[in-house]
């Protein structure tokens, strides 16, 4: 069984070196937009690079505003460039990855020093970059934070006491625990490729999206089979904001960016022009805020202060593996030991090892929304670092 894998990942690598993103000075982004109406999913390599550092320019954004004490995170830098990355019976450097997957920026943090800080594609620290799909996590972190704060009294109340819009759908026995596990047990298809596919036919404008979903046959019983579906992640956004009264760029710039400490303003692309956030896509942020994300994951929500933002022991409940799939838990994607991370297409990744004190930071522009190959190779060179690391804090302890 090794072999066909293998095969796939080792393709992958060749077609990713000869499909590297172009690097373009961000002074000539605008001559590299597309046309109005292009979708985000069929760009051409210099249209992808342009449009995820300018995603406030393809429509409407809410911002996500900066404040006060930033978390400082200091410099202990090493080179990590030959860092072995050991993919089936291949092995390539950290160097091989960030040269061939189109990388625009990777930032490794340990016990909340950076270790290691790279950008590519003209990218620099302070370049604003699409999260995609790692905004669901985001997401998950601000519904223990709705719970927290009482807004959301049962992650086992049914989706319609919030969203009473789906009523009488096949969504009236889902929980929002179902669907933040990707299990409602409703049928989506989420082929990117495919132009046929749900996530390409759907309209993402909330009452379209609304009618679309209620039309959608029940495949399983809620809980029991894991299906990905984005348009889930934005139903548990428009649930949350039903639950809060408020906005999801307010809420986040209130109950984490300020106090937390992150360093520069962010987007969040919103659904329709004074509308709602996409809950699934997309959070546009610097590198060195998305590793303070995983820094607040890993401190399972509490403020220099003491503060508690999230319940207790809310990240160990969001990354326990679920029934319908032992590698995802709430919007996160788990590994066994109990490293998990953050995952948006084309290469966007946010990785946390709490064991290690490790966080590693990525964004991408990679020529192919999602392959396998490129999923399993992103992996191994996260996991790698963190074991590359953690050798060495061994060698350094025993000396």
């Amino acid at each position: 069984m090794k072999r066909p894998v293998l095969g796939l990942l080792l393709g992958s690598v060749v077609m990713a070196a000869l499909a590297q993103a172009p690097t373009i000075d961000p002074k000539d982004d605008h001559k590299h937009m597309p046309p109005e109406g292009t979708s985000i999913l069929f760009l051409t390599p210099h249209q992808r690079v342009a449009t995820f550092r300018n995603v406030h320019l393809v429509g409407p954004v809410r911002k996500i505003t900066a404040g006060g004490e930033v978390l400082a995170l200091p410099e202990n830098k090493t080179d990590l460039g030959d860092v072995p990355i050991t993919v089936g019976e291949r092995t390539l450097t950290v160097n091989d990855y960030f040269n061939t997957q189109s990388v625009g920026g990777l930032l490794v943090v340990k016990d909340g020093e950076i270790v290691y800080e790279r950008y590519g594609l003209g990218n620099t620290e302070d370049t604003l970059w699409i999260s995609f799909s790692v905004a669901k996590s985001i997401v998950s972190m601000l519904v223990g934070a709705a719970v927290q704060d009482g807004y959301i009294k049962s992650l086992d109340a049914k989706v319609t006491d919030y969203l009473p819009q789906l009523k009488n759908s096949s969504y009236d026995q889902s929980s929002i625990r179902n669907v933040l596990q990707m299990s409602s047990g409703v049928s989506w298809n989420e082929d990117y490729a495919d132009r046929n596919s749900d996530v390409n036919q759907v309209t993402w404008q909330t009452t379209a999206l609304y009618e679309y979903l209620r039309e959608l046959p029940r495949e399983h019983k809620p809980g029991d089979v894991f299906n990905y579906n984005t348009a889930e992640t934005n139903l548990v956004g428009t649930l949350l904001r039903s639950a809060i009264g408020n906005n999801l760029a307010t809420y986040l710039t209130d109950k984490i960016w300020k106090p937390f400490g992150m360093e520069s303003h962010a987007n969040w692309q919103l659904t329709e022009s004074g509308g709602g956030e996409f809950g699934g896509c997309c959070i546009s942020a610097t590198l060195r805020d998305y590793a303070r994300l995983g820094l607040f994951a890993m401190s399972n929500g509490t403020l220099k202060n003491g503060t508690k933002v999230l319940p207790d022991n809310w990240m160990k409940e969001s990354t326990t593996p679920s029934k319908g799939y032992v590698g995802y838990g709430y919007f996160w994607w788990l590994y066994p030991g109990g490293d998990y991370h953050a995952t948006g297409i084309y290469g966007q990744g946010i990785y946390v090892n709490p064991m290690q004190k490790i966080v590693i930071a990525l964004h991408s522009a990679r020529e192919v929304a999602y392959d396998p190959a490129d999923a399993a190779l992103q992996g191994a060179m996260f996991r790698s670092i963190a074991a590359y690391l953690g050798r060495s804090e061994e060698v350094a302890q025993r000396n």
